[in-house]
């Protein structure tokens, strides 16, 4: 279990067993114990040896101890602070992971079966089963985009020796048939350079595994051209774009999709400018690709990647920010959320983000327990990087659906 808060006061041969433990790692030049606070007893000074290796011993000697170790900046000194109680995580139970990606297996295969499905639905058990069969590619291409990137966290915290459980996916048979997957650590990170690791980890893999996957789509893809009107009654949907988006459909055609029937007086660019950020107007009559089911899936994880990558709360995109900006991140994190009603405005997808954000996922951060150890130049050359992937892939509008 987590250390509790609001601990009981401390005796003073505990004071004395902690403050030989930290005399190990830091000079120590005041020692407060902490009657109504967070921490049970708190330490200031400076440390006396790097802080990775000290908490590592501090972490050691304090569970010993019974206590476990917080590392904090304090002006121009080290504060160490001692939580009643130890980081004891949980066993997980495996099953319900499996039982949960059998569901999106099945999830996943349904709308990949009817996917561009130009019949009625089948009436028969062997009907059925036939249509579920026919959506294996859209199934595999998403299912691998999304395991890649659970997996890729949850090796990373491994990696760290961070507690954590199996990806959970979450089956939603409707559009994607999939809500996504997440995994949930049992113990906080240790310092920023793990929690940077552990957050990248997951994007960068899955876009190793969505960027081939969505460009194979692209080139097995039909171009064909977009009904001029609509039929009554019918509906077209579109897919949004990102920078990379686009780059990507253009090395595989060679033009920039969707090509409209004429540009309304426009320059192009500017004309392809202002589809790409609000899409409309609808390009009736024009040229665009015809996703097939593994082009589909690409495109599904190149969204899903932008959308973890948002740079709030404890989305993948937030650690990346947060490890840059520390507690800042309170400053900005309203800044996001008024993009995000603004986007509202092309895309009601982004009120429902900017309500998951505030609610869920948005109002509390990941905190290492060592918050001394700051990002060496290369972890923050890749936190940068990652911030720049999410500019990238973002889709201002991702899913536009046109009706007559």
């Amino acid at each position: 279990m987590l250390p509790i808060r609001n601990p009981a006061l401390v005796d003073e041969d505990d004071v004395n067993r902690l403050r030989a433990a930290v005399q190990q790692f830091m000079q120590v030049d005041d020692t407060t114990v902490g009657e109504g606070s967070d921490y049970a007893v708190r330490f200031r000074g400076r440390l006396t040896q790097d802080s990775i290796p000290a908490y590592t011993l501090a972490a050691r000697l304090f569970r010993a101890a019974g206590f476990t170790p917080l590392f904090r900046p304090d002006g121009d000194r080290h504060a160490v602070l001692a939580l009643r109680g130890t980081l004891n995580p949980r066993p997980s139970n495996p099953l319900i992971n499996l039982v949960m990606f059998l569901l999106t297996v099945l999830s996943v295969l349904l709308v990949g079966g009817t996917y561009g499905l130009q019949s009625d639905l089948p009436n028969s058990f062997v009907g059925w089963v036939g249509l579920l069969l026919s959506g294996w590619p859209f199934a595999a291409a998403l299912l691998g985009i999304l395991l890649a990137h659970e997996f890729g966290h949850y090796f990373a915290a491994r990696y760290h020796k961070v507690a954590v459980t199996l990806p959970y996916f979450i089956p939603f048979p409707s559009l994607l048939g999939t809500m996504g997957a997440f995994i949930q650590l049992k113990a906080p990170p240790t310092n920023r350079r793990v929690l940077l690791d552990i957050g990248v980890a997951g994007p960068l893999a899955g876009l190793v595994v969505c960027l081939p996957v969505l460009f194979y789509g692209l080139l097995t893809s039909p171009v064909s051209r977009i009904p001029a009107t609509l039929p009554a009654g019918l509906s077209l949907s579109m897919e949004g774009n990102s920078l990379l988006y686009v780059i990507l459909k253009y090395l595989a055609y060679g033009r920039l999709l969707p090509e409209p029937a004429g540009f309304g007086g426009l320059p192009p660019l500017l004309y392809m400018l202002r589809y790409y950020l609000l899409a409309y107007p609808p390009p009736f009559g024009g040229l665009d690709v015809q996703l097939n089911q593994v082009a589909w899936a690409g495109w599904a994880g190149l969204l899903v990647t932008s959308l973890n990558l948002i740079p709030a709360g404890q989305l993948d995109g937030g650690h990346a920010l947060f490890v840059l900006i520390g507690k800042r991140m309170r400053q900005v994190q309203p800044v996001i959320l008024v993009i995000l009603i603004a986007l509202g405005f092309l895309s009601i997808t982004w009120w429902v983000y900017a309500a998951l954000i505030y609610f869920l996922v948005g109002r509390v951060y990941a905190e290492p327990l060592d918050q001394i150890t700051t990002l060496d130049p290369g972890r923050k050359l890749l936190a940068l990087l990652t911030l720049a992937v999410f500019v990238l892939i973002f889709m201002p509008v991702p899913l536009t659906t046109f009706t007559r």
